[in-house]
């Protein structure tokens, strides 16, 4: 190759480079990034009605320090997730409980009728027995914008803290939902309860959740 040949080709190669480069620049900023797992402060006293029930349901409530505490975020994992959320919420009729004046009414597994409780240990329970692992499927504590108390299941995967509600259909990270959030379940021990931190610019709605069924209270 002479002299002027190389220089050319030098040259092509060159004018290629920068165009490469930022292509694959752009391929990386658009893939989408975790967003952040909620963070707990430290250790809070379990709700008083998780106790009793865990006392109905002690193998809910088993420790296993050997299980993953997180989940892959793909296909297969968020079509069974979003059909479990869906079934569970059409299988349980709404019911408001009064659990300080009926000391019959308590979290149940699969009932009738129930409130928000029922709808997230239902689908915890349902979601063990689809082979996800207890330590990714914690309960959550959360206030809706109008101050009710309300449980949702928190499913920890490898993208984000996913948010399975009874007040809406839609499986969205914790970060998306207009909660304030209260306490959830340790990931190692499921009798054990932690408090949350906020999370930053956490969407804050002057609104509740249309209410199509009951929010109930997780105390």
């Amino acid at each position: 190759m002479d002299r002027y040949s190389l220089i050319s080709a030098l040259a092509a190669i060159a004018a290629i480079l920068p165009i490469n480069g930022a292509q694959a620049g752009e391929r990386a900023s658009s893939e989408p990034k975790a967003l952040a797992p909620i963070a707990e402060v430290g250790p809070t006293l379990a709700p008083f009605q998780h106790v009793r029930f865990c006392l109905k349901y002690p193998s809910d409530c088993q420790a296993n320090s050997s299980e993953s505490l997180r989940i892959e975020s793909d296909a297969s994992t968020l079509e069974l997730l979003a059909r479990v959320n869906r079934d569970v919420n059409n299988a349980i009729a709404p019911r408001t409980k009064s659990y300080g004046a009926n000391i019959e009414d308590r979290w149940s597994i699969s009932p009738i009728s129930g409130d928000c409780n029922d709808y997230a240990v239902t689908k915890r329970r349902k979601l063990i027995e689809s082979g996800v692992p207890a330590g990714a499927l914690r309960l959550s504590v959360t206030k809706t914008a109008n101050g009710e108390g309300h449980l949702v299941l928190v499913v920890a995967t490898n993208k984000a803290d996913l948010v399975l509600d009874n007040l809406v259909e839609a499986i969205k990270p914790w970060q998306e939902t207009n909660y304030q959030w209260i306490k959830i379940q340790s990931a190692t021990n499921p009798r054990l309860w932690n408090e949350i931190r906020p999370p930053a610019g956490a969407i804050t709605s002057q609104s509740a959740p249309r209410s199509r069924i009951g929010a109930g209270s997780p105390t």
